[in-house]
């Protein structure tokens, strides 16, 4: 079953120190290609770190991503975070508001385990 939420991707401090190590070293990819989820949702879903989840804009575009728990309170239920990388650009289509920049913030997307 899905649930709806809003994804805010970003840069991280991991991702930054990353680049200096390359974006194929193992960390960084880890660090882009993993989604942050609360643990209150996490335990809603019936999710664990590693399994994995399909995230749908609303315009249609798919990702599958392994997820895990935000460490502390840094990230309230109903959100979730994917640092800025492949995936978060897959889910980003052209609609630019007349901004000529695609929105990459604050989307609503639907989350379901696959």
């Amino acid at each position: 079953m899905s649930e709806r939420f809003i994804l805010i991707p970003g840069r991280t401090s991991k991702q930054g120190c990353g680049v200096s190590e390359g974006k194929f070293d193992e960390s960084y990819q880890h660090e882009i290609n993993t989604l942050q989820v609360a643990p209150a949702d996490m335990k809603r879903m019936g999710l664990a770190n590693g399994d994995r989840v399909r995230v749908t804009t609303e315009s249609g575009r798919q990702i599958d991503v392994a997820v895990a728990a935000a460490t502390g309170d840094e990230l309230p239920p109903g959100l979730l975070f994917i640092a800025y990388g492949d995936l978060s650009s897959r889910l980003m289509d052209g609609e630019t508001h007349g901004s000529g920049m695609p929105t990459s913030k604050g989307f609503d997307v639907t989350m379901e385990k696959v």
